[in-house]
């Protein structure tokens, strides 16, 4: 079959029978499209004339073009549309085999997580001190987050019902709907403490009843998008010229809890994490930060040479 009957099957096919959202399906387009071109300039116009080193040629190319060559990840996200194309028309027996089967993805360069100092994260705390409603709840979240690494989502997605204050234990509700109680530290306590005593029933009293733990002014609950703001503000005030987000103080949890010595298996399940080698990326945060400490410190860390 031509080329471009089987990619206008396909896309039909994602856009009514899968029902993806018209973004996808331009994803899609874009992909694919520009893959028949590069199939075209190369003399193959029907489906059954591809081969694997095509598509490995292709996928080699995308890195080393000159014009906007692209990433590691925007490889694999453009694999993954041509493997899906393929996959189809194995299916529609357009043709009898998939020859992007054993192309793999290009490997995704490890991501350190992003961490703030200590010194840093209790100027961040302390950018929400004040007696103002809002600046308690904020000092409150902030705390929660910092003592606890949960995600803003299971944060904000907290009930009273979840926080045990005077035992200094909250139950957090983790991906798939895994539960896990982890310790609040003191500071965290007293935060909690002053806003479920002085703020929370102020704001419920201004909107419909509910259970979240954390509520805005208007007594509804606190979204992610509003946690975000919270937190962007509060790194103004503390003029920190860094980038925040809510995930700063999940690393920043993680990082500081190993470098105190904490157990790597017990950071993973403070964190909920499925698998400890997915907290083990955190003690390489750890390892480059000590690293960096002795060579800046240590007087013969450096070569002879360097002097």
């Amino acid at each position: 079959m031509n080329l471009q009957r089987a990619r206008d099957n396909y896309l039909r096919y994602v856009a009514i029978e899968r029902g993806l959202s018209q973004n996808t399906v331009a994803a899609y387009t874009r992909d694919i499209d520009a893959y028949l071109a590069w199939l075209g300039e190369r003399g193959t116009t029907e489906a059954e004339a591809i081969t694997l080193p095509d598509v490995s040629a292709y996928v080699q190319s995308l890195a080393t073009r000159t014009e906007s060559p692209l990433t590691s990840s925007s490889q694999s996200r453009t694999l993954s549309s041509i493997k899906g194309f393929h996959k189809f028309m194995v299916e529609e027996n357009i043709v009898e085999n998939n020859v992007t089967a054993d192309v793999n993805p290009p490997k995704l360069p490890k991501r350190l997580p992003k961490a703030i100092t200590v010194d840093q994260m209790s100027a961040l705390i302390a950018a929400t001190d004040g007696e103002e409603e809002v600046r308690v709840r904020d000092k409150a979240l902030l705390e929660l987050l910092y003592a606890t690494g949960a995600r803003i989502s299971e944060a904000v997605g907290l009930n009273v019902d979840d926080v045990t204050v005077s035992e200094g234990m909250i139950r957090l509700r983790g991906k798939g709907g895994k539960q896990r109680i982890v310790p609040v530290g003191s500071y965290a306590q007293v935060a909690l403490d002053a806003y479920l005593v002085r703020v929370r029933p102020v704001f419920s009293a201004r909107g419909k009843s509910t259970p979240a733990l954390f509520l805005g002014p208007r007594g509804a609950r606190v979204s992610r998008q509003m946690a975000w703001l919270i937190i962007r503000e509060a790194g103004e005030r503390a003029q920190l010229d860094i980038e925040l987000s809510p995930h700063t103080f999940r690393h920043s949890f993680a990082t500081h809890l190993l470098a105190g010595g904490a157990d790597v298996r017990v950071v993973q399940e403070l964190l909920g994490h499925a698998s400890v080698a997915t907290t083990q990326i955190y003690t390489l945060v750890t390892a480059d930060t000590l690293r960096e400490t002795y060579i800046t410190a240590h007087p013969r860390a450096q070569s002879a040479q360097a002097k």
